[in-house]
């Protein structure tokens, strides 16, 4: 029998995407449920996905008090109750065609965890390309010292795993991961099983639809601090030359 699937999308004032996605997601994948994990956004985000009427999609408006990207995915992973989960971004710089390849890839191989590959992660802008190297290079570094399985892209929020191995990793070091963060991929590796069965499929990376990004240098000291003590000592670097509090 075929494994039932959540995509997990974390969401922050996407009024001008939300609708679209929710649309475009059911008409690709009538049996996948949609979670719409809602950093307590102040525009019609809510309004929008309950006025479906689509049992399979729900938007969930979380605790104010536990926001941030990251602590909104594991919420989702949490609390999907299906044999896999699918990460995925509301401004459609992700191909939805991708969670197709991803969910038979995890079908057909038995895998943990299946990442989403960018093709042009020039679609990014130069300086979020380099950037973006430069961290998978460093977090690399860091899994491999740990003696973690390590992917070729790391910074992906693109990734599709088996709950019921991740959910157990979440749980057991809740209070480890970063919550403020952006790449989950990342905490999943570190806290993970060192065997972790990984593939990857490649996909379109593309421009954000509408609305605004919300990349911060508050992304990239939170991204530093995942990497244990060296990590740290870059993050409260990066915070004293932005001049950003490192305490968020």
């Amino acid at each position: 029998m075929a494994g039932t699937c959540t995509v997990v999308i974390p969401t922050l004032n996407e009024e001008a995407n939300i609708l679209n996605m929710a649309k475009c997601l059911r008409e690709m994948y009538p049996d996948f449920k949609i979670m719409f994990m809602d950093d307590n956004s102040t525009d019609r985000s809510r309004e929008l996905i309950e006025g479906l009427n689509d049992p399979l999609t729900q938007i969930v408006v979380r605790d104010p008090a536990k926001s941030g990207l990251a602590a909104s995915v594991f919420d989702g992973i949490l609390g999907c109750g299906t044999d896999y989960f699918m990460t995925f971004d509301c401004d459609f710089q992700h191909s939805p065609s991708a969670l197709g390849d991803m969910y038979r890839k995890m079908e057909e191989t038995g895998c943990d965890l299946c990442v989403g590959d960018r093709e042009d992660r020039f679609a990014l802008g130069f300086v979020r390309w380099a950037g973006s190297w430069a961290f998978n290079i460093f977090a690399d570094v860091y899994l491999l010292f740990r003696g973690k399985s390590v992917t070729k892209d790391v910074m992906s929020g693109l990734f599709a795993g088996r709950t019921d191995v991740f959910v157990p990793v979440i749980e057991e070091n809740f209070d480890q991961l970063e919550m403020k963060g952006w790449k989950v991929l990342l905490d999943l590796l570190k806290f993970g099983p060192k065997d972790l069965h990984i593939t990857k499929v490649k996909y379109k990376f593309n421009k954000r639809a509408a609305g605004e990004s919300h990349i911060s240098p508050r992304v990239v000291i939170s991204t530093f601090r995942q990497c244990g003590w060296f990590g740290g000592i870059c993050a409260r670097v990066y915070a004293k030359v932005k001049r950003v509090d490192i305490n968020f």
